[in-house]
């Protein structure tokens, strides 16, 4: 699949096939992909829990008001470790940088899954330390992102994005 291709066909999937089981395979490609993103200074602070037995997945449901997102067959919680940066960038580095780096993990992670077939969405709203009590996080890491994984169980329609021209200032 080309990459255009791939962009426009990502989609925030909500309902997932769940007869149809991801490998791990997939599930290694789509984490190879994750850490092929930026990261300031090469630290890569991002970490990846992989969620995907049913005792995981509905401990992490009650931890999330998106329990929806949890009859997917695997779920990536992508958390940041933002000590190294702020140890070699301070501030700047803790708030801006790792957050940054784990958010091109996580959208690599979503494109590497279209280029697979499979299909997720990114999911923000949720109470961090219900999220790091559920999957066992450490209290120096944060969770920023849940990525349901599957096989999407709906049809996708593009949704309507801004012109260009609107969100776009040339100098």
């Amino acid at each position: 699949m080309e990459f255009s291709e791939v962009i426009s066909r990502r989609r925030s999937v909500r309902h997932f096939n769940t007869r149809l089981t991801v490998s791990d395979q997939d599930i290694r490609a789509v984490l190879l992909a994750a850490t092929a993103a930026p990261s300031a200074g090469n630290i890569q602070p991002w970490r990846f829990t992989v969620v995907r037995s049913r005792n995981a997945r509905e401990r992490l449901a009650t931890a999330i008001p998106q329990r929806w997102a949890t009859a997917a067959p695997v779920v990536i919680v992508v958390s940041v470790d933002p000590r190294p940066c702020s140890a070699r960038f301070g501030a700047r580095g803790e708030m801006l940088y790792a957050i940054q780096d784990s958010a091109a993990a996580a959208e690599n992670i979503l494109l590497a899954a279209v280029s697979r077939g499979l299909a997720s969405c990114w999911i923000g709203a949720f109470d961090e330390n219900a999220v790091r009590d559920a999957v066992g996080l450490s209290s120096e890491v944060t969770p920023v992102a849940i990525l349901p994984i599957g096989y999407s169980a709906e049809s996708s329609t593009r949704p309507a994005r801004r012109p260009i021209e609107e969100v776009t200032t040339w100098l």
